[in-house]
Protein backbone atom coordinates (compact mmCIF):
# COMPACT_ATOMS: atom_id res chain seq x y z
CA UNK A 1 0.00 0.00 0.00
CA UNK A 2 2.78 2.43 0.92
CA UNK A 3 4.53 1.77 -2.40
CA UNK A 4 1.29 2.44 -4.28
CA UNK A 5 0.79 5.72 -2.42
CA UNK A 6 4.39 6.68 -3.10
CA UNK A 7 3.94 5.96 -6.79
CA UNK A 8 0.75 8.03 -6.89
CA UNK A 9 2.42 10.95 -5.11
CA UNK A 10 5.30 10.82 -7.60
CA UNK A 11 2.90 10.82 -10.51
CA UNK A 12 0.97 13.72 -9.00
CA UNK A 13 4.16 15.77 -8.61
CA UNK A 14 4.86 15.28 -12.31
CA UNK A 15 1.29 16.12 -13.27
CA UNK A 16 0.70 19.04 -10.90
CA UNK A 17 0.78 22.32 -12.85
CA UNK A 18 2.72 25.35 -11.66
CA UNK A 19 -0.28 27.43 -10.66
CA UNK A 20 -0.48 30.67 -8.70
CA UNK A 21 -0.93 30.26 -4.97
CA UNK A 22 -4.43 31.77 -4.89
CA UNK A 23 -6.55 29.64 -2.55
CA UNK A 24 -8.77 27.20 -4.40
CA UNK A 25 -10.56 25.57 -1.47
CA UNK A 26 -11.01 25.69 2.28
CA UNK A 27 -10.75 22.69 4.62
CA UNK A 28 -14.11 22.20 6.33
CA UNK A 29 -13.29 19.03 8.23
CA UNK A 30 -10.39 16.67 8.98
CA UNK A 31 -10.73 13.20 10.47
CA UNK A 32 -7.84 10.85 11.27
CA UNK A 33 -4.24 11.18 10.14
CA UNK A 34 -3.78 13.91 7.52
CA UNK A 35 -0.29 15.43 7.44
CA UNK A 36 0.22 19.17 6.98
CA UNK A 37 -3.48 20.08 6.83
CA UNK A 38 -5.74 21.45 9.54
CA UNK A 39 -9.35 22.55 9.93
CA UNK A 40 -10.02 25.92 8.21
CA UNK A 41 -6.77 25.89 6.20
CA UNK A 42 -6.83 27.25 2.65
CA UNK A 43 -5.30 25.02 -0.03
CA UNK A 44 -4.01 26.14 -3.43
CA UNK A 45 -4.13 24.33 -6.79
CA UNK A 46 -1.33 21.78 -7.05
CA UNK A 47 -1.36 20.95 -3.33
CA UNK A 48 -0.95 17.22 -2.66
CA UNK A 49 -2.64 15.77 0.43
CA UNK A 50 -1.98 12.23 1.70
CA UNK A 51 -4.74 10.65 3.76
CA UNK A 52 -3.84 7.83 6.16
CA UNK A 53 -5.95 4.69 6.74
CA UNK A 54 -9.52 5.59 7.75
CA UNK A 55 -8.67 9.30 7.40
CA UNK A 56 -10.92 11.75 5.59
CA UNK A 57 -11.03 15.40 4.63
CA UNK A 58 -13.78 17.74 3.46
CA UNK A 59 -12.84 20.45 0.96
CA UNK A 60 -15.09 23.24 -0.31
CA UNK A 61 -14.01 24.93 -3.53
CA UNK A 62 -14.39 28.71 -3.65
CA UNK A 63 -14.85 28.98 -7.42
CA UNK A 64 -17.03 25.99 -8.26
CA UNK A 65 -19.01 25.66 -4.99
CA UNK A 66 -18.08 21.97 -5.10
CA UNK A 67 -17.95 20.30 -1.67
CA UNK A 68 -15.93 17.09 -1.49
CA UNK A 69 -15.64 14.50 1.25
CA UNK A 70 -12.58 12.37 0.49
CA UNK A 71 -11.70 9.16 2.30
CA UNK A 72 -8.14 7.77 2.26
CA UNK A 73 -5.78 7.86 -0.73
CA UNK A 74 -3.90 10.79 -2.28
CA UNK A 75 -5.50 14.09 -3.24
CA UNK A 76 -4.33 16.60 -5.83
CA UNK A 77 -6.07 19.93 -5.31
CA UNK A 78 -7.34 21.51 -8.53
CA UNK A 79 -8.94 24.85 -9.32
CA UNK A 80 -12.55 23.61 -9.18
CA UNK A 81 -12.31 20.03 -7.87
CA UNK A 82 -9.77 17.47 -6.71
CA UNK A 83 -8.19 14.48 -8.40
CA UNK A 84 -8.17 11.47 -6.08
CA UNK A 85 -6.09 8.28 -6.31
CA UNK A 86 -6.58 5.15 -4.15
CA UNK A 87 -9.43 6.79 -2.28
CA UNK A 88 -13.12 7.58 -2.44
CA UNK A 89 -14.66 11.00 -3.08
CA UNK A 90 -18.24 12.17 -2.67
CA UNK A 91 -19.16 15.49 -4.28
CA UNK A 92 -22.09 17.85 -3.94
CA UNK A 93 -22.87 21.36 -5.16
CA UNK A 94 -23.64 23.77 -2.33
CA UNK A 95 -25.08 27.30 -2.42
CA UNK A 96 -22.27 29.86 -2.63
CA UNK A 97 -21.52 33.03 -4.56
CA UNK A 98 -18.53 32.54 -6.87
CA UNK A 99 -18.51 36.22 -7.82
CA UNK A 100 -18.35 37.15 -4.15
CA UNK A 101 -15.27 34.97 -3.74
CA UNK A 102 -13.54 36.80 -6.59
CA UNK A 103 -14.52 40.22 -5.25
CA UNK A 104 -13.36 39.44 -1.73
CA UNK A 105 -9.85 38.65 -2.94
CA UNK A 106 -9.51 42.25 -4.19
CA UNK A 107 -11.30 44.00 -1.37
CA UNK A 108 -8.48 44.10 1.23
CA UNK A 109 -6.55 46.56 -0.97
CA UNK A 110 -9.44 48.98 -1.15
CA UNK A 111 -9.98 51.85 1.25
CA UNK A 112 -13.23 53.46 2.35
CA UNK A 113 -12.84 55.98 -0.48
CA UNK A 114 -12.51 53.26 -3.13
CA UNK A 115 -14.93 50.62 -1.86
CA UNK A 116 -15.76 48.23 -4.70
CA UNK A 117 -19.44 49.11 -4.72
CA UNK A 118 -21.42 52.06 -3.40
CA UNK A 119 -24.07 50.92 -0.94
CA UNK A 120 -27.30 52.84 -1.03
CA UNK A 121 -30.33 52.55 1.21
CA UNK A 122 -32.50 51.99 -1.85
CA UNK A 123 -33.12 48.24 -1.61
CA UNK A 124 -34.15 48.10 -5.28
CA UNK A 125 -30.72 49.17 -6.53
CA UNK A 126 -28.26 47.18 -4.43
CA UNK A 127 -29.18 43.62 -3.39
CA UNK A 128 -29.05 41.85 -6.77
CA UNK A 129 -25.49 43.08 -7.35
CA UNK A 130 -23.99 42.46 -3.93
CA UNK A 131 -21.91 39.42 -2.95
CA UNK A 132 -24.32 36.97 -1.31
CA UNK A 133 -23.98 34.78 1.77
CA UNK A 134 -26.24 31.75 2.10
CA UNK A 135 -26.28 31.52 5.88
CA UNK A 136 -27.55 34.03 8.42
CA UNK A 137 -24.41 33.56 10.56
CA UNK A 138 -21.34 34.70 8.55
CA UNK A 139 -17.92 33.19 9.07
CA UNK A 140 -15.68 36.26 8.87
CA UNK A 141 -12.00 36.08 8.00
CA UNK A 142 -10.28 39.05 9.60
CA UNK A 143 -7.20 39.99 11.58
CA UNK A 144 -7.17 39.41 15.31
CA UNK A 145 -6.81 42.62 17.31
CA UNK A 146 -9.10 44.66 15.08
CA UNK A 147 -12.77 45.57 15.56
CA UNK A 148 -15.50 44.41 13.20
CA UNK A 149 -18.65 46.48 12.74
CA UNK A 150 -21.69 45.22 10.81
CA UNK A 151 -24.32 47.78 9.74
CA UNK A 152 -27.64 47.17 7.97
CA UNK A 153 -27.89 49.39 4.87
CA UNK A 154 -31.42 48.73 3.61
CA UNK A 155 -33.35 48.94 6.85
CA UNK A 156 -33.17 49.52 10.59
CA UNK A 157 -31.28 46.98 12.66
CA UNK A 158 -28.96 47.27 15.68
CA UNK A 159 -25.32 47.71 14.70
CA UNK A 160 -23.12 44.75 15.66
CA UNK A 161 -19.68 45.60 17.05
CA UNK A 162 -17.24 42.74 17.65
CA UNK A 163 -13.74 43.08 19.14
CA UNK A 164 -11.75 40.38 17.36
CA UNK A 165 -9.63 38.54 19.90
CA UNK A 166 -7.63 35.31 19.53
CA UNK A 167 -9.69 33.52 22.16
CA UNK A 168 -12.94 34.22 20.27
CA UNK A 169 -11.64 33.30 16.81
CA UNK A 170 -11.26 29.96 15.05
CA UNK A 171 -7.60 29.37 14.26
CA UNK A 172 -6.87 32.97 15.18
CA UNK A 173 -8.30 34.29 11.89
CA UNK A 174 -12.02 33.45 11.62
CA UNK A 175 -14.88 34.89 13.67
CA UNK A 176 -17.90 32.57 13.58
CA UNK A 177 -21.22 34.33 14.13
CA UNK A 178 -22.86 30.93 14.66
CA UNK A 179 -20.58 30.03 17.58
CA UNK A 180 -21.08 33.51 19.04
CA UNK A 181 -24.86 33.15 18.85
CA UNK A 182 -25.22 36.11 16.48
CA UNK A 183 -27.12 36.25 13.20
CA UNK A 184 -28.23 38.61 10.44
CA UNK A 185 -31.56 38.92 8.63
CA UNK A 186 -32.43 36.92 5.48
CA UNK A 187 -32.68 39.28 2.50
CA UNK A 188 -30.83 42.09 4.28
CA UNK A 189 -28.00 44.17 2.81
CA UNK A 190 -25.05 45.00 5.03
CA UNK A 191 -21.79 46.87 5.32
CA UNK A 192 -18.87 45.24 7.12
CA UNK A 193 -16.47 47.85 8.49
CA UNK A 194 -12.93 46.92 9.43
CA UNK A 195 -10.78 49.93 10.22
CA UNK A 196 -10.88 52.22 7.18
CA UNK A 197 -12.18 49.51 4.86
CA UNK A 198 -15.74 48.82 3.81
CA UNK A 199 -17.20 45.60 2.41
CA UNK A 200 -20.76 45.38 1.06
CA UNK A 201 -22.68 42.10 1.05
CA UNK A 202 -26.17 40.67 1.42
CA UNK A 203 -27.82 37.66 3.03
CA UNK A 204 -29.82 35.46 0.67
CA UNK A 205 -33.56 35.77 1.23
CA UNK A 206 -33.90 32.00 1.76
CA UNK A 207 -31.03 31.74 4.28
CA UNK A 208 -31.86 29.99 7.56
CA UNK A 209 -30.17 29.33 10.88
CA UNK A 210 -29.66 25.66 9.97
CA UNK A 211 -26.03 24.46 9.65
CA UNK A 212 -24.63 25.81 6.38
CA UNK A 213 -21.46 24.75 4.50
CA UNK A 214 -18.61 27.12 5.28
CA UNK A 215 -18.08 28.19 1.67
CA UNK A 216 -21.66 29.52 1.53
CA UNK A 217 -21.27 31.87 4.50
CA UNK A 218 -17.60 32.81 4.23
CA UNK A 219 -16.86 36.54 4.27
CA UNK A 220 -13.17 37.13 3.47
CA UNK A 221 -12.09 40.52 4.78
CA UNK A 222 -8.37 39.84 5.23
Amino acid sequence: MKSLIGACVGAFFLAAPALAQTPAAIVEDVQGKVEGIAFMDYVAPGKIIKLGPKASITLSYLKSCERETISEGVVLVGTEQSTVQLGEVKREKVPCDTNAAKLSERQPNQSAATTFRTVRSDAKSAPSKLPTLYGVAPLVQARSGSTLVIERTDGKEPTITVPLRNETMVGGKFYDFAKAGKSLTPGGSYLAILGTKRYAFQIDASATSSPTPIVGRLLRLE
